[in-house]
């Protein structure tokens, strides 16, 4: 069964990181976003994706030139402009050659799924398309999914006000499709698959959805982002999501030539060629391939993008640092800070909250 994979939206969210980089680029832990969702179809028996792309499609040609990953063989297909969700299922089905029931996904979702359970439901109930559904405290970002008993999509309600979601089943974003869905997509302006593809579907009693409580994340925000690391090294997840390298202690992973020196408390990720100083600490962080944090500084909830550097003092909590960034001595940076990559930040600066530089 083919697959495509939607992997061309901004990433704004996690801005100013993906003004350089898609977010499906960022990394996570050891691998990056999409390296995990490749993992996880290759562990589910699946050899063929096609890569809908979008914004700064050249970061994946450029990172995966043989064109597979993890095992996964890719074909790309290049958005000329916008084409919604649906207008991109569409696109990249033509030029990737899919034919037949495929399943469709999003590139920046984190999930331990069992898809041969979705494909199952799909064929038992002779559905036309079928949504994995999982379920979260707050439903109104979402799409949320009110379904009869046997699964049949009653309606979908593309994220409503707080406190009218009719269920707290959500659309979580990995769906089974008939090829004859792609005829009601038409080409041209952007379509939405949430607000117009899945609600004719739904009218005509040919949309069905499955509900399971398999791991499931979006990362698409930096408290999210941050999240689905120590979800990781917490062991929420299956053990092959797991970091290469040696475990410390529980959930505290060093990899090849990663220096601790320093203290490391919670769980946390020192990557290959980081170090962890002598009098510095991090407790329930990532500290990535060639990260430094220097003598007294403190890092708490916080990952550090490869090469970036914490000078000597600063403090870091609940903040992600891109790859590159050099701290000064004395920083403070917390609240959810995102910090982006490349900078030169002087000594003693202080952040609370938001993107930084502003």
């Amino acid at each position: 069964m083919d697959v495509i994979v939607l992997v061309g939206g901004e990433g704004t969210r996690l801005r100013p990181l993906t003004y350089d980089v898609p977010k499906q680029m960022l990394p996570v832990l050891d691998r990056t976003l999409i390296e995990h969702v490749m993992a996880w179809l290759a562990r589910n028996g699946l050899r063929r994706a096609v890569l809908s792309l979008g914004y700064r499609p050249d970061a994946f040609l450029e990172a995966f030139p043989t064109g597979v990953i993890e095992g996964v063989t890719l074909a790309y297909a290049v958005e000329p402009e916008p084409l919604g969700t649906a207008g991109a299922v569409r696109f990249a089905a033509e030029k990737g050659g899919v034919e037949g029931t495929f399943l469709v996904l999003n590139g920046d979702v984190l999930t331990d799924l069992d898809i041969s359970s979705l494909v199952e439901f799909h064929f038992s109930h002779g559905a036309e398309a079928s949504i994995h559904l999982t379920p979260v405290d707050d439903p109104s970002a979402f799409g949320v999914v009110p379904t009869e008993a046997e699964g049949r999509v009653t309606r979908f309600v593309e994220k409503p006000p707080p406190g009218t979601a009719p269920t707290n089943l959500i659309n979580a974003g990995t769906y089974v499709l008939e090829a004859r869905v792609l005829d009601l997509i038409p080409s041209g302006p952007p379509v939405s698959m949430e607000r117009e593809t899945f609600p004719a579907l739904a009218a005509g009693g040919k949309l069905f959805a499955m509900a399971s409580d398999d791991y499931w994340l979006d990362t698409g925000t930096p408290q999210t982002y941050l999240q689905g690391q120590l979800d990781i090294l917490h062991g929420l997840r299956t053990p092959a999501s797991r970091p290469r390298g040696d475990e410390v202690a529980p959930g505290v992973f060093v990899a090849l030539d990663g220096i601790v020196e320093g203290v490391l408390a919670g769980v946390g990720y020192l990557g290959p060629g980081a170090l962890l100083a002598a009098g510095a600490s991090a407790a329930d962080s990532v500290v990535g391939a060639g990260a430094r944090v220097l003598a007294g500084a403190q890092v708490t909830r916080s990952a550090l993008l490869p090469g970036a550097v914490v000078g000597e003092g600063c403090v870091v909590t609940d903040t992600i640092i891109g790859p590159g960034t050099r701290l000064g001595s004395s920083c403070r940076f917390e609240g959810t800070t995102v910090v982006r990559g490349g900078l030169e930040v002087p000594a003693g600066t202080i952040s609370r909250g938001g993107r930084y530089p502003q």
